[in-house]
């Protein structure tokens, strides 16, 4: 690696950088947004609430779950045993069309309700069969009920006309009367991440908090139902778990090429942490920042601008080869790099990466540290997510913000990979939702009066 490299790479190291100073900055300014969103006042941090607790582990029932996460849909069969196991018993995949992402509303929905109706009939299901589906919509929506929410705005690449401003459990209602499906009643509409929180839950009571770490990243974790001003909710000084919307959090400190990211999205000054995290992000930070080198001349011919010039062309999984010592390149369509170029992008990739991490397990310990001041308590938080799963060494760079935060104590906090909470765990907020429902239409035992 020559001088002139070095000296770039060094420069970007220190525009990545995100100290343990800086993480403690971030935390605090995050319990400064948390507190203005649960006092009803303008935040970058929703604070939305879903209507449902933490489950027992006791629920159980059979359920169906329709999950829109992203450029894919799937729809499942969920079992649940009431002991603290769940299990799915069929699910169906269909890719989602850009012409469906991003055209009517009323098409994307359709497609929704055609996913339901092709799940029935390939396993055999009784479409006259009453049947409780939990929708996973894992986008901003103001819930007012747990089975009813209004999007506030797309992201993931989505801008269905239509749709924002509506309540997304009636259009899939009425999606599902336009093709006849008659007895699928949609019970409850969960947020991923919600739903990754109650998946681990369900069989473990310590886990307070759940991360997404993919495409798009989010956090949720349950609140005290009196420190929420907008009031109205059930339970009083009860538990209610929180959709944060970490991904619109604003307070972080940007540099030039976060800055050129945001212009060219779809959804300029919005999601500003999401596009220093996410899979769907940080591979574009690469791509400017090795386009950059290109046109400097550090790096790369010419001949191979056309490639980076590309939006999206790198990938966080394409990143993730680098650090296992693949050639990075040849899986973005350039062949015949030299060792030299190879390394100096395999670095950029780490200092990208290193960022994302850092600034999740901020994030984290900010929650955590809201919930528990002094990390008194044992507390597992439940991550889903490719980022966390799947890109070497990203959970190790998390940890060491936690152990910076927290010292020998870090232990005491779990990060535990769990999969699936936008299918098993929908499920299980439906049947949340179900025996809430069933508590409360119980008659009321009548009261015995002592003799006097």
């Amino acid at each position: 690696m020559n001088q002139t490299t070095r000296k770039y790479l060094s420069k970007l190291e220190d525009l990545f950088s995100f100290s343990p100073a800086d993480a403690q900055g971030a935390a605090a300014r995050f319990h400064e947004e948390m507190k203005r969103g649960l006092d009803g006042q303008t935040s970058s941090l929703r604070m939305l609430p879903s209507y449902v607790g933490r489950p027992t582990g006791a629920e159980q029932g059979r359920f169906l779950a329709l999950d829109l996460g992203g450029t894919n849909l799937r729809v499942l069969a969920v079992r649940l045993d009431g002991r603290g196991k769940a299990e799915i018993t069929a699910v169906n995949r269909l890719a989602v069309p850009e012409t469906v992402m991003r055209g009517p509303g009323e098409a994307l929905f359709d497609f929704l309700a055609e996913g339901v109706a092709l799940f029935l009939e390939e396993h055999r299901l009784d479409p006259k069969d009453h049947r409780d589906l939990a929708f996973t919509f894992s986008f901003p929506v103001a819930q007012s009920a747990v089975n009813a929410g209004v999007l506030l705005n797309w992201t993931k690449g989505f801008t269905a006309a239509g749709v924002a401003g509506q309540n997304v459990v009636a259009l899939l209602s009425e999606a599902l009367r336009r093709k006849r499906i008659e007895e699928v009643s949609v019970t409850a509409l969960v947020n991923d991440t919600v739903g990754t929180l109650a998946t681990k839950s369900y069989a473990d009571s310590s886990c307070d908090m759940g991360v997404i770490l993919g495409t798009g990243t989010n956090a949720c974790y349950p609140e005290k139902t009196g420190r929420l001003a907008k009031g109205g909710f059930p339970q009083p000084g009860k538990e209610m778990i929180l959709n944060l919307e970490w991904g619109n959090f604003d307070k972080l400190v940007t540099n030039p090429y976060d800055e050129a990211l945001d212009r060219i999205t779809l959804n300029p000054g919005r999601q500003r942490m999401e596009k220093m995290v996410s899979g769907m992000y940080i591979g574009e930070l690469v791509r400017l920042i090795l386009l950059d080198m290109t046109d400097r001349g550090i790096m790369l011919d010419k001949k191979h601008r056309p490639v980076l010039a590309r939006e999206h062309s790198v990938s966080s999984e394409q990143m993730s080869l680098s650090a296992l010592g693949e050639d990075f390149f040849a899986a973005i369509g350039i062949p015949d790099v030299s060792d030299r170029d190879r390394d100096a992008a395999a670095h950029v990739c780490r200092i990208v990466s290193r960022r994302s991490a850092r600034i999740a397990g901020a994030a984290l310990a900010a929650v955590v540290t809201w919930m528990d001041a002094h990390l008194e308590k044992k507390h597992t938080i439940a991550i889903d997510g490719s980022l966390f799963e799947k890109y070497p060494g990203y959970p190790e760079n998390m940890r060491c913000v936690l152990e910076e935060f927290f010292a020998c104590r870090a232990d005491r906090i779990s990060l535990c990979t769990t999969s699936d909470g936008s299918g098993i765990g929908a499920a299980i907020i439906a049947a949340v939702a179900s025996f809430g429902q069933e508590q409360k239409h119980k008659p009321a035992l009548p009261r015995i009066r002592k003799n006097r």
